[in-house]
């Protein structure tokens, strides 16, 4: 996004599909593959570590038999860890302006809900497996929702890439051999909750992006960050409020220190790993962010091979080698092409 250089202003980078204008730096070009390699490699770095800490919380048996179900609050820590960092981002390098604070609440809602409702899955007993294999599909709410909300127009290698990850990434999921728990028809629910407001998110951001630019204001990636995590935060908090949940996580966190150590990384990881996820929303569309997101889930796989012991029979490498294929496809088909206009195309 626009941002003062050496007293000089860099213009905002296009946030449409067809990719981003390299930045001038002190006379040099930020490459477009270069950016994404610091996005991506920013949000596999926390969020690998990031997912282990997620199953560790939701499938700890306290020495009473009690499980930590507390979701809303604890995504309520999570989005105010990343006010914090969101915050500081903010001091540091200003905000791009007047912002249009509905659609950042709108999005912020639309944000926590579905990150709450995949912990609440995770908490009404669908295994970490079956929650992982469901949500590499989002994707294609997302792709819908910035057809239908956004405007927004992909190409066939597009939807070709996206068609290849989601199946590759599936399949990887189910040739990963593990003991999954019994999945309950609550938690599948809120899968599909889930699902739904990851697509009505993609289509959200990029009305945001166009009600900016009407406005005439170019907002950065730590505006991005403070006050969609804001409005996440009040949101979760609220509902936290309503559900018990911030006396009862209280409560089970101060019974099990090791449960409160493992949310505080939690929430580090996150605000981490959102500070790159931020700056890849601010300088692609939403489905390259949503790309990488998902594709974590490939590498998350990688790691439970390694370091733990899983194997993958041979249909799972080859959903492995496929999913691959469609990353490769993507990440070069959005860091290759031409310097786009410095606003979203109007469709």
């Amino acid at each position: 996004m626009a941002s003062k250089i050496d007293n000089k202003i860099v213009p905002p980078v296009a946030a449409a599909a067809g990719g981003v204008a390299p930045v001038k730096e002190g006379g040099l070009q930020i490459p477009n593959a270069v950016k994404l390699l610091i996005g991506a490699g920013g949000i596999y770095s926390a969020f690998l570590y990031y997912g282990t800490l997620q199953e560790d919380v939701f499938h700890y048996v306290a020495a009473n038999g009690d499980k930590f179900k507390a979701a809303w609050f604890l995504q309520a820590l999570e989005a105010f860890a990343n006010v914090v960092i969101g915050g500081a981002g903010l001091l540091l390098s200003g905000s791009g302006g007047q912002l249009p604070q509905d659609m950042f609440a709108l999005s912020g809602f639309t944000q926590v809900c579905a990150k709450a409702f995949t912990s609440l899955s995770l908490a009404s007993g669908v295994s970490f497996p079956v929650v992982t294999l469901a949500k590499s599909g989002k994707m294609v709410p997302v792709m819908i929702g910035s057809l239908l909300l956004g405007g927004a127009k992909y190409t066939l290698r597009e939807y070709a890439s996206v068609l290849a990850i989601i199946v590759g990434t599936c399949i990887v999921s189910m040739g990963k051999k593990s003991s999954a728990a019994a999945s309950s028809m609550m938690g599948i629910a809120f899968i599909l909750l889930s699902l739904t407001c990851d697509g009505i998110t993609g289509g959200v951001q990029n009305k945001l992006k166009k009600k900016t630019k009407e406005m005439g204001v170019t907002p950065k990636p730590y505006d991005f960050m403070f006050w969609t995590n804001l409005y996440m935060g009040l949101t979760a908090a609220v509902f936290a409020l309503f559900l018990g949940e911030l006396t009862s996580g209280v409560n089970f966190m101060m019974a099990n220190p090791i449960i409160f150590n493992k949310i505080l990384k939690f929430a580090v990881c996150s605000a981490i790993g959102q500070s790159f996820i931020f700056y890849t929303i601010a300088n692609f569309d939403p489905l390259v962010c949503t790309t990488v997101t998902t594709t974590r889930k490939v590498f998350s796989v990688l790691l439970s091979i390694f370091l733990n012991g899983h194997a993958l029979d041979s249909v799972g490498w080859f959903g492995l080698a496929l999913a691959s294929g469609g990353i490769l496809s993507e990440l070069l088909d959005k860091s290759g092409h031409k310097a786009a206009p410095a606003h979203p195309k109007e469709k």
